[in-house]
């Protein structure tokens, strides 16, 4: 049996845990110009989803953020989805 609910699930723990690993790379071990592309590609990618699938990803972070025990890692899920432009921001 899975630990994953769904594959959803799956791929999104996967694409958060990719993430959360190159915004928390130092200059040493990922260029930075790269560590960019990375996250500046999968924003793009993102923003690409119907409404449906931003809604349903949406809930799934909303989901792992809730059950994220490491504070740093909750914000991180927690502000997902504005600053990969999932919804817009209100500022």
């Amino acid at each position: 049996m899975s630990v994953y609910p769904s594959l959803a699930r799956a791929l999104a723990e996967a694409l958060v845990d990719v993430l959360w690993f190159v915004e928390g790379c130092e200059d040493e071990q990922m260029d930075p110009d790269d560590a960019v592309k990375v996250l500046e590609g999968v924003a793009h990618l993102v923003t690409q989803l119907s409404s449906n699938q931003r809604s349903e990803f949406i809930g799934l972070l909303g989901s792992m953020a809730a059950e994220e025990a490491d504070p740093l890692r909750r914000a991180f899920l927690e502000g997902f989805p504005e600053g990969f432009g999932l919804v817009e921001d209100d500022s």
